[in-house]
Parts: structure tokens; C-alpha cells; sequence
């Protein structure tokens, strides 16, 4: 079974900088990449950032530039360095294990989440 735990939350003032981590365990064969999620009070949950296990990366609109993904695979872990953080980045962000298709660039979340970490950006 897959267990995904995230941690580095936190209050941040605007333009301020964040690093989360997610720890994995128990990965299963079919799944690939790895990915940060958020989901802010009323709004859907929405992609941030993947990594796959062939080193493809892909990023929301939102945050290119600001956010970096990264990954430790000798340690299973999965990072979100978030720079110049802004108001509009305040969410609960999870951690996603699932499938990317490298020539569809497409993300398929798997059914294993984490029990997500808060962000909370202060202007």
C-alpha cells in the first residue's frame, strides 16, 4: 500500500519562500511520477507540479517560474521549492502518486494521496 506524507507547510508573508517535502513509501509498479496538488477553500483541486521518474517536469500557468519540483529517489522523497510566494497561493496542498504519459504530457492521479499540508500566504 502507498503511504505519501507531506510536510513544510506554513504562514509565509508575500514574496516570501517555502519548501515542501512529501515522503513515499510503498510504491507499486504502475505508477511513474509524482505530483503536488492545492486545492484553496471553494475551488477544485488543481495541478502544481509533477515529476516523473524520466525526469519530466510540468507546471501549472500559475506558478512557472516561482515553483520548482524536485526529487531525492534514493530517499522516495518529492520536493516543492515555492519562491515569491503570493496571497492567491494559500491552499492545502497534497501530494499525488500516479501515471504520466511523456507523449501526451498528461497526468492520470493515482488514488494515493497524502493528508496535505497548509499554505498560507499573508500579503
Amino acid at each position: 500500500q502507498v503511504q505519501l506524507v507531506e510536510s513544510g507547510g506554513g504562514l509565509v508573508q508575500a514574496g516570501g519562500s517555502l519548501r515542501l517535502s512529501c515522503a513515499a513509501s510503498g510504491i507499486i509498479s504502475n505508477i511513474n511520477a509524482m505530483a503536488w496538488y492545492r486545492q484553496a477553500p471553494g475551488n477544485q483541486r488543481e495541478l502544481v507540479a509533477l515529476s516523473s521518474s524520466g525526469g519530466s517536469t510540468k507546471y501549472a500557468d500559475s506558478v512557472k517560474g516561482r515553483f520548482t519540483i524536485s526529487r531525492d529517489n534514493a530517499k522516495n522523497i518529492v520536493y516543492l521549492q515555492m519562491n515569491s510566494l503570493k496571497p492567491e497561493d494559500t491552499a492545502v496542498y497534497y501530494c499525488n502518486a500516479g501515471l504520466f504519459r511523456s507523449y501526451t504530457r498528461t497526468y492520470t492521479p493515482g488514488d494515493y494521496w497524502g493528508q496535505g499540508t497548509q499554505v498560507t500566504v499573508s500579503s
